[in-house]
């Protein structure tokens, strides 16, 4: 591995590590409130950083999207995506979030294919197949173990999620940054604060200061995503996040007395089996055109993503 590949992967591990501890306090917050108001106030907590990126960048233009339509949905997957993750956080145990959203890169290989009109040969499509069978062997959907809403909902968040990466490919070469950035922002501020009132809690100021890192922190990951994906290829900053399951373990473990099952491991295994090989293929340059899954295979939402920065002027 070239020096420029082993500083990228080591930002990523960075990055990987801060997401981790942001999922623990998201995880702690949940016991208490409502996703509603988690997601609310974390955003609206995060407009001050983000305007203050916005503000470096030397881009011109309208607020207006060139593609509303694939703007809008991508917007509401992303909604969808933060509802359903936290909620999935709040309700069982981090190892097996993380088991169901690494089926990502799975599904986004999946929807490039009526999206993008990407070609998948047998060898991925072989992997998807694969990867999904881990997902049951975490589900164990046959009354081997009780499937909850939680289950459910990281399962809707990894597909929304997917929705959001490949839409940002489709899009993200004629949108502004600005937009791709604030217009979601915008939208889970409103929607979410229309939603509050049926839910709010008032929060003591510890629990408003553990939101607030949980901006600063979604902030400061992403930026070292942002580096890593400059620093290092794809293919070798992309796999990184894997690592979060060795942080699911340790912070589950000590912070909420979780020890992960026999079937959450194995099926995470062969999740994370199965997306290393796409991603990996995606790898080739003759296998894929947009590579939809290596630049993408994060949670969006509370900050940029890497894909849609990662190509700016590293001076932004």
């Amino acid at each position: 591995m070239g020096s420029s590949n082993l500083r990228g992967a080591v930002l990523a591990l960075t990055g990987f590590a801060i997401y981790s501890l942001h999922d623990a306090i998201i995880k702690a917050l949940g016991a208490h409130y409502h996703p509603v108001q988690i997601v609310f106030f974390s955003v609206l907590l995060g407009f001050p950083l983000i305007l203050l990126m916005l503000i470096r960048q030397r881009e011109v233009g309208s607020l207006r999207p060139v593609r509303p339509g694939w703007t809008a949905l991508r917007m509401g997957a992303i909604m969808i995506h933060l509802l359903c993750v936290f909620y999935a956080f709040a309700t069982i145990p981090i190892t097996q979030v993380y088991a169901l959203i690494f089926a990502m890169p799975l599904l986004i290989t999946a929807l490039s294919v009526p999206i993008l009109g990407e070609h998948v040969g047998p060898r991925r499509w072989a992997a998807v197949v694969v990867g999904l069978l881990g997902v049951l062997i975490v589900l164990r959907p046959f009354g081997a173990t009780d499937l909850t809403l939680g289950h459910l909902s990281a399962l809707v968040g990894a597909l929304s999620g997917s929705l959001v990466a490949v839409v940002m490919r489709k899009i993200g070469q004629e949108e502004r940054s600005v937009v791709m950035l604030l217009y979601p922002m915008l939208g889970n501020v409103f929607a979410m604060g229309l939603l509050l009132p049926l839910v709010y809690q008032p929060m003591p100021i510890l629990h408003f200061g553990a939101l607030a890192l949980v901006s600063v922190g979604a902030l400061v990951a992403m930026s070292f995503m942002i580096a890593a994906y400059r620093a290092g290829e794809a293919v070798v900053v992309a796999p990184m996040q894997y690592s979060q399951m060795l942080w699911a373990v340790v912070l589950g473990y000590v912070f909420f007395a979780e020890v992960p099952d026999t079937g959450t491991a194995l099926g995470s295994a062969v999740i994370v089996a199965s997306g290393l090989i796409v991603l990996l293929r995606e790898g080739k340059p003759d296998v894929s055109r947009t590579q939809p899954a290596l630049t993408a295979t994060d949670r969006p939402g509370i900050a940029p993503d890497p894909a849609l920065l990662s190509d700016e002027d590293p001076s932004v």
